[in-house]
């Protein structure tokens, strides 16, 4: 997962309420298992109109997805993080979002940012014609007529994406630290080490039976 401290240019002024995974991500897409090629069918319902906003030569492309309250609801598919991200998407603002789809997004170093109302109203309006940026340093949304927007996330979340961490690379990260518990653990209480060697013995004789 690549490191992400700033997402700044384009946005989808689009503001829509209650979009579910079905509309960010077709269920017939769902039968592959890679990241890769998803963002062909994002909001592919959406984008049957030719005047649609997310391939206007405007706003095509954009980095950044304006949303409204309760983004992301509906079923649990992951897939929905992918393809947002399949389509050049890094970073979402709404008001509110799907529990599921807030992990989803977190887990594929996809930036959430929670603002009220009122700024998502100015964030759209602005994302007409003008860039918009996130900065995970300062913790803002900020546009070039000097809108200033604070947001707040969960202290952990902002240092994995900063860091580029996913719970694999979380856990390889603490490698050293998880080695050396093992080993302690391993010297206080070394019936442990019999017991799992007595188990794989056990295991090895069985293949051969």
């Amino acid at each position: 997962m690549e490191p992400v401290s700033k997402v700044e240019g384009g946005a989808y002024p689009w503001g829509a309420k209650n979009i579910d995974t079905d509309i960010i991500i077709p269920a017939h897409w769902l039968k592959t298992v890679s990241r890769e090629g998803l963002g062909q069918g994002a909001f592919e319902a959406v984008r049957q109109d030719p005047d649609n906003l997310f391939d206007d030569p405007a706003h095509a492309g954009s980095p950044i997805l304006i949303a409204g309250e309760n983004f992301g609801c509906g079923s649990s598919r992951e897939h929905a993080a992918w393809a947002l991200k399949d389509m050049g998407i890094r970073a979402v603002i709404a008001p509110s979002y799907s529990d599921i789809f807030s992990g989803n997004a977190f887990k594929n170093g996809l930036v959430a940012v929670v603002l009220p109302q009122p700024a998502i109203d100015r964030l759209i309006e602005v994302a007409k014609t003008d860039p918009v940026t996130i900065d995970l340093e300062t913790m803002t949304v900020t546009t070039p007529f000097q809108d200033r927007f604070a947001f707040e996330m969960d202290p952990f979340r902002r240092e994995c994406l900063m860091e580029g961490l996913d719970e694999v690379g979380l856990t390889l990260a603490r490698d050293t630290a998880i080695s050396k518990y093992e080993s302690e653990v391993a010297d206080a209480r070394p019936w442990l080490k019999r017991e799992r060697a007595d188990e794989s013995l056990a295991v090895a004789g069985n293949r051969r039976t």
